[in-house]
């Protein structure tokens, strides 16, 4: 009896949990409709500190965030919605958008054109639609090797032999995708500068020698740390060391 009661007490607080989150939601949502834009971000914020995210509520603390016209913190936003939903024409457009506000205008170096086509086809989902497009080929691929292995038909066979070979084929470049997707997920560490001008050093140490200048809003690639350092490589392939303190983690 006092197992069941501990069970009820776990469903009462998940509900309770649950129902907290989408009146945070619906409070920030008509916040947001009624020009309160930081008032919508505070309810967004709370909402994420209870563990919660998706890409529609990191798309609205984006807007929110721009409608103030804090370019760095809706541009750090719209790159979180992004990294949860890669293709999604809104967000793209928007970070397009609050990407012209910035001070920043990086060209990115050029890649050789058969990486760069692999990279915009996998960018074309996410790590979770890759996986479910892969277990539905892997799916449909097992129908058909089960017909082959079951029908008396000779052409159905054939055909249904061939099929799963192919759809076998797709799946498994879908898991390579999925793999690629992961990955970049968790090791590639972006970030978004949040200083108003920062000057990069050629090495960990204020009186090392100044290399370029980088200014809020700009997104970074950090690829070292060293105490409250951090090296970072901006679009253009230039490297160098800035305080840690000065960007926020995508």
């Amino acid at each position: 009896m006092k197992k069941l009661f501990v069970i009820i007490l776990l469903f009462i607080s998940v509900f309770s949990f649950a129902d907290d989150n989408t009146i945070l939601l619906e409070k920030g949502n008509k916040a947001y409709n009624d020009k309160f834009y930081q008032e919508a971000i505070n309810n967004y914020l709370n909402v994420i500190k209870n563990g919660l995210e998706s890409p529609s509520l990191y798309y609205n603390l984006g807007n929110a965030y721009f409608k103030k016209e804090e370019y760095a913190a809706a541009i750090l936003y719209f790159e979180k919605a992004k990294k949860l939903n890669p293709n999604d024409e809104d967000i793209l457009y928007n970070l397009n958008v609050a990407n012209s506000k910035i001070v920043d205008k990086i060209d990115e170096l050029p890649e050789f054109f058969l990486l760069n086509w692999y990279n915009a086809f996998v960018s074309l989902f996410s790590f979770n639609t890759w996986a479910i497009i892969g277990i539905g080929l892997l799916v449909i691929s097992l129908a058909f090797l089960t017909l082959y292995l079951f029908s008396k038909t000779l052409r159905i066979r054939k055909i249904s032999f061939w099929v799963s070979i192919v759809l076998f084929m797709f799946t498994f470049l879908t898991f390579i995708f999925t793999q690629t997707q992961y990955t970049r997920f968790k090791t590639n560490k972006e970030a978004i500068i949040f200083a108003a001008s920062v000057t990069v050093k050629s090495s960990p140490d204020e009186k090392s020698t100044d290399l370029f200048v980088v200014h809020e809003g700009l997104k970074v690639q950090i690829t070292d740390t060293a105490g409250e350092w951090s090296e970072i490589k901006i679009a253009n392939g230039s490297v160098g060391w800035i305080k840690t303190a000065v960007f926020k983690v995508i």
